[in-house]
């Protein structure tokens, strides 16, 4: 099942049980992936990658957005924002720890032959596309400067 038709599911469940946190999360992302598909040059149907980079970047927003309502003491939206973001990120594959990152970014910096930092956007492209919704970008990032340098 693909993870448009398990949201859609999950919408109808929802819409049931009537809760609204899940509700507007769940309704935030398939109206991601109806524009992402309606798009020009877009397929009718996303693929599991892109599917993956949308409820991505949803989560992502909503963590920024509830961290600008923590500054401003706006405790009803950030617990709101929370709340939706973890729904989210249910449809999200698990994090990676930090010592299969390491062992995965080390195999990456081995096969590209990259020595020097000078080579992390060698490294990087590789390694965004293997870990796509398996660990954050930063992350990502952080752990190659931390092997090459």
């Amino acid at each position: 099942m693909s993870l448009t038709e398990q949201i859609s599911r999950d919408l109808m469940t929802a819409m049931k049980a009537k809760d609204k946190v899940v509700l507007e999360a769940i309704r935030a992302a398939k109206t991601a992936f109806t524009l992402a598909r309606s798009d020009k040059g877009a397929q009718s149907v996303l693929t599991s990658e892109e599917e993956l980079k949308i409820i991505q970047k949803l989560v992502k927003q909503r963590r920024e957005s509830a961290e600008i309502y923590k500054e401003q003491k706006r405790n009803d939206l950030y617990e709101r924002e929370i709340a939706e973001a973890e729904v989210l990120e249910k449809y999200l594959p698990a994090k990676l720890s930090d010592e299969e990152l390491t062992k995965i970014v080390s195999d990456i910096i081995t096969r590209t032959g990259a020595k020097s930092p000078s080579e992390i956007g060698k490294v990087m492209g590789v390694a965004m596309k293997e870990l796509a919704g398996k660990a954050d970008g930063k992350e990502i990032s952080a752990k190659v400067k931390l092997l090459l340098g």
